[in-house]
């Protein structure tokens, strides 16, 4: 059963002198008046009746009165809560007459609702720890925080070794006339015998050329000469001028190759292999920071993953209020932090939370409400009454937007009892 506020006394607390007010069951009841006047001085005497002597101020008794304070609250559930007499100690009465003491009073009265600047002054992420504590995920979301961070710190050592390292490779020097490979300086030997022998055949074949030539022009003189022996020599004739022809086609398509280069290669073959390690070397420089940037791309995905979940995990929650949730360890109301929310917002999402950590607590005790304009203060209410809630606020104003006004610790226009009064005497003649 939600356990409320019926109706409270108040004599000789802080600067109350005499208030005795019923409360409304569900919405706002606003303390209005000046400062000075007593509003928080209520607040601090219900805390102190029913949370117990660490709620009790340090100056307890008002300032000039000869009487001890006095404390009466009812609450809904039938319980009557006192503290009087000199040491102010307290008594629980229940319904049947019996007496309890502040271990019944706990079971159904929330801390927090007793002192909410408490939690107000909590930061962001110590709010967030209460809510995960109250819906009951806190354990499981706090080990998605660890994997995420872990995950976190690995990317951001991979980013930074990524980073190095293309930063290595991109000052490394690329030679784009080098080849491939290394090359071998018996390689170019070799290369190079080979082409001076077929350039040598070339040679051998050059000069048969003009061997043959030289002989057929010989043998046309002697033709010439010796017509009588032309019938002897022709044969001989008709088939040196067919190996001539030979020996022209042959020589003809031959081309001597260039050995310059291979002769250069040999010479600068140092040079040349400095050139291709440095471009071995950069190509491996690349390779691995290529494959340090995929790491970094996979632990990235696997920290959203992680996020996906934990934001999986709140919308699974039963939170108690819509908009509420918990983002990077921080409490958010409609995607907005704490601090930027507005203080009707901080105070609506602690009284839902306060409300959730103890259910059976159907109150909670407001001071400051001048924080809220009178038109949010009615959206307050008016949420209050929705929800069944009740808040005891102050609210320093004299307007028409507050339930009762406080002033010089009465209510202003209630009767005003006398509360610093000795007991008169009695006096009987003869008696003493």
């Amino acid at each position: 059963m939600t356990v409320k506020i019926n109706s409270f006394e108040i004599e000789n607390v802080k600067r109350v002198k005499a208030i005795q007010l019923e409360p409304t069951a569900n919405g706002l009841t606003v303390l209005g008046g000046k400062n000075g006047q007593g509003k928080t001085s209520v607040l601090d005497a219900i805390a102190w009746a029913l949370g117990g002597d660490k709620k009790k101020p340090s100056q307890a008794a008002r300032t000039g009165s000869t009487i001890p304070p006095h404390i009466h609250i009812e609450l809904s559930n039938g319980l009557v809560v006192e503290r009087k007499g000199k040491n102010s100690e307290l008594k629980v009465f229940d319904p049947s007459g019996q007496k309890g003491g502040q271990k019944l009073l706990n079971e159904f009265i929330e801390q927090l609702a007793l002192d909410l600047p408490n939690f107000m002054s909590l930061n962001g992420r110590d709010k967030a720890n209460t809510l995960l504590r109250i819906i009951g995920i806190g354990d499981e979301l706090t080990q998605l925080d660890r994997e995420e961070q872990t995950l976190s710190n690995q990317r951001l050592e991979v980013g930074r070794i990524a980073k190095k390292k293309k930063g290595s490779a991109e000052e490394l020097p690329y030679y784009e006339d080098a080849p491939d490979e290394t090359i071998s300086a018996s390689d170019l030997i070799k290369q190079q015998q080979a082409i001076l022998a077929k350039n040598g055949e070339n040679q051998r074949k050059r000069d048969n050329v003009q061997k043959i030539s030289e002989s057929f022009q010989t043998l046309s003189t002697q033709v010439t000469e010796l017509r009588r022996q032309l019938a002897e020599k022709e044969s001989l004739l008709d088939q040196m001028d067919i190996d001539l022809a030979t020996a022209k086609t042959s020589a003809a398509d031959l081309h001597d190759e260039n050995t310059a280069e291979l002769e250069e290669n040999i010479s600068n073959i140092d040079k040349i292999n400095i050139k291709v390690r440095a471009n071995q070397d950069k190509k491996r420089a690349v390779s691995e920071a290529e494959e340090t940037e995929a790491q970094y791309k996979e632990l990235s995905k696997a920290i959203e993953d992680k996020r996906t979940e934990k934001i999986n995990l709140l919308n699974g929650a039963s939170l108690p209020l819509p908009d509420l949730s918990v983002k990077d360890g921080e409490l958010t109301y409609k995607d907005q932090a704490w601090d930027c929310m507005s203080a009707s917002e901080q105070l609506k999402v602690a009284t839902a939370i306060i409300r959730q950590l103890n259910p059976n607590c159907g109150f909670v005790l407001m001071d400051k409400l001048e924080q809220m304009d009178v038109d949010t203060m009615k959206e307050f209410g008016a949420w209050l009454e929705q929800e069944g809630l009740q808040v005891i606020a102050t609210r320093v104003t004299a307007g028409d937007d507050c339930s009762i006004i406080i002033e010089d610790g009465y209510i202003k226009g209630q009767e005003q009892p006398i509360v610093d009064a000795a007991p008169k005497p009695t006096w009987q003649p003869g008696k003493f």
